[in-house]
């Protein structure tokens, strides 16, 4: 394949007055497949990924309202909800019908909301160790939620952003987060994930106060209610190193119409970045025949 083919393109689309980006792998005339990346996270993110699976799908990976090279919100606008609009937005512009969708963490999340909301729209859905709610959790009071809310608001707002004199530097930190990453990886997603300051420094390209946990959240009953809408075939990816429970000991897989677990032994958190070859081989196997799509 000719080299200048690899290289995907910068698309945007517009959702409640914010102008978010894309990244389009091409090959428009496959089925639509959306990558959707986790929280402080970009599009680029999904690179392996995408260019394994180009080949069969249109694939698209959208950087989410406050990450990458999309819109920051004002007003403290990054609920789940705001997310799933978003998809929306992304899926009408772009004509997309029987969409495809593999989430990492808070994309997963996304990714089940939206199946969940729009049942007979998506075709398969793939959740890498973003199952966040669960049966067992406990939530804080209301009172609680908007107390923290509100003091980290405050916080965020005297907070001064952090700057790095190199690319180099934020992959180190990279590194620090996650002990698996390879120095390569780590340096892409730097590269990426990285916007110049004025004076020739380096800064995270996602807006701060994604870290503010918003109070106005779904329960754990409403999105039981829509794990339990969703139609189509639904796999659950869990890393054995991950801070998050195992979906099945944690009484999630219950609650499906159809879904498969499964585990990558020696993967946390980021399943695709730790065990890449492995989660490629189990995205593919499920996914399966193109022409199965539908």
């Amino acid at each position: 394949m000719d080299a200048a083919l690899n290289v995907p393109q910068a698309r945007y689309f517009g959702s409640q007055g914010l102008r978010l980006h894309f990244t389009d792998w091409g090959n428009p005339q496959a089925p639509p497949l959306i990558l959707i990346h986790g929280s402080l996270d970009h599009s680029r993110s999904w690179d392996h990924v995408a260019q394994a699976l180009r080949a069969s799908f249109h694939v698209v990976a959208p950087d989410l309202r406050g990450h990458g090279e999309s819109d920051w919100a004002t007003g403290s606008s990054y609920s789940q909800a705001d997310h799933v609009y978003d998809l929306r937005c992304l899926v009408k512009s772009s004509g997309f019908e029987n969409v495809t969708i593999v989430g990492h963490s808070m994309g997963g999340m996304v990714g089940l909301t939206y199946a969940g909301t729009f049942p007979q729209e998506v075709s398969r859905l793939a959740v890498l160790d973003g199952v966040i709610n669960f049966p067992a959790r406990k939530v804080k009071p209301a009172a609680v939620r908007i107390a923290e809310w509100v003091g980290d608001l405050d916080k965020f707002a005297q907070r001064k952003v952090h700057r790095y004199p190199s690319v180099a530097d934020g992959a180190e930190r990279i590194l620090s987060r996650n002990r698996r990453l390879t120095r390569e990886q780590a340096e892409r997603l730097a590269t990426h994930g990285l916007k110049r300051n004025a004076d020739g420094t380096f800064s995270w390209k996602f807006d701060p106060y994604l870290r503010a946990r918003a109070p106005y959240r779904l329960s754990l009953e409403d999105h039981v209610g829509l794990w339990s809408r969703i139609q189509c075939p639904t796999l659950l990816v869990s890393g054995s190193e991950s801070f998050l429970p195992d979906p099945k000991t944690a009484g999630v897989s219950e609650h499906f119409k159809q879904a498969e677990l499964v585990k990558i032994a020696g993967a946390g958190h980021w399943v695709q970045h730790d065990k890449p070859d492995e989660v490629l081989d189990v995205l593919e196997r499920f996914l399966g025949p193109v022409g199965s799509l539908g």
